[in-house]
């Protein structure tokens, strides 16, 4: 029997994940003199080197990675023991394990909130990246719940629609095109496209609908954000698709405009997307029906009115 205590191998982990006694000291508030002496107790009582020094750098020995991995093992089963305590108890606790693409971040914190509001003792991790990488976090099982509009094609997940989004097409209010009706789509494949980056959700849905109607478009600009796409259309560098969340205030102060562009704005539902067989801690499985449930459309009417506003002939005035 291994005679270690939890705070030794705690303070071990600390030290093996940061590979820094100082910087353990500082996320476990010890000093770092009282770090060094737990770690050599714990190599006392296992008679292991757990890390060698070299320069500056520590590392981990073959014996300090397999210590690593178990540590790991044992304080995720611990934590998952404590939620479970919690949950017979009744209580929605605990940490809630989200990733998100880009977008999301313009509607996901509201959800949150108001979540938040109702279930105060949950902790929300969220991650936000572009879809490609959001994959990758499917593929890995890093998380609960991953926010998403484009849908992989795989057979391992389950998808939840919860909120409808709309994919526009803006342009500087000064653009030829801005004042123009029914716009071709096919018109489009002659101006500068400036887009999101290869793998983002919006990219993908773009080019499957050009490529449907035969359109070939060849990228005049690839950004890394909705943001960076936003200031150069303003600044007529080119014309974008983009969700309708991400441009409240610029349509509101005039410094973009929506291009009345046949087929669009283009529907897209959001999902809760969430690997089949998924253990869901009383925290996620409500936050899914929450999300499910609440009706934020009043808070997530983010194109505004307009008095130029040309509505597209398949949208309501609501949506202009």
């Amino acid at each position: 029997m291994i005679r270690a205590t939890l705070q030794q191998l705690r303070v071990f982990q600390a030290v093996a994940e940061h590979r820094s006694f100082t910087r353990a000291a500082e996320e476990i508030h010890l000093t770092q003199p009282g770090v060094s002496i737990q770690v050599k107790r714990l190599e006392e009582i296992l008679d292991a080197t757990l890390f060698e020094k070299m320069g500056n750098q520590i590392f981990l020995t073959a014996e300090g990675k397999a210590l690593l991995e178990t540590c790991n093992e044992i304080f995720s089963s611990l934590d998952g023991f404590e939620e479970k305590l919690k949950e017979l108890h009744g209580e929605v606790t605990g940490p809630l394990r989200l990733s998100a693409v880009t977008t999301a971040k313009y509607f996901l914190p509201q959800y949150l909130g108001g979540f938040l509001r109702k279930y105060p003792l949950v902790v929300p991790k969220l991650k936000v990246s572009n879809h490609e990488r959001i994959i990758e976090r499917i593929d890995a099982n890093a998380d609960d719940i991953y926010i998403m509009a484009t849908l992989p094609q795989r057979d391992d997940i389950e998808v939840h629609a919860f909120l409808v989004d709309q994919l526009v097409v803006l342009a500087h209010p000064n653009h030829p095109l801005a004042k123009k009706k029914k716009i071709k789509p096919e018109q489009l494949a002659s101006e500068r496209i400036i887009t999101r980056e290869p793998g983002s959700g919006i990219r993908l849905t773009s080019e499957r609908v050009f490529r449907e109607r035969g359109i070939d478009v060849e990228p005049y600009m690839e950004l890394g954000s909705g943001e960076a796409i936003k200031q150069a259309v303003m600044s007529d560098l080119g014309i974008s698709i983009l969700s309708s969340f991400s441009l409240k205030l610029e349509l509101q102060s005039k410094q973009l405009a929506l291009l009345n562009v046949e087929g669009f704005p283009l529907n897209r539902n959001w999902y809760a997307v969430h690997r089949k067989g998924k253990h869901f801690s009383r925290a996620a499985k409500t936050f899914l029906h929450y999300l499910q449930n609440e009706n934020f459309d009043e808070i997530l009417k983010l194109i505004a009115a307009s008095d130029d506003c040309k509505t597209p002939a398949n949208s309501s005035k609501d949506e202009c």
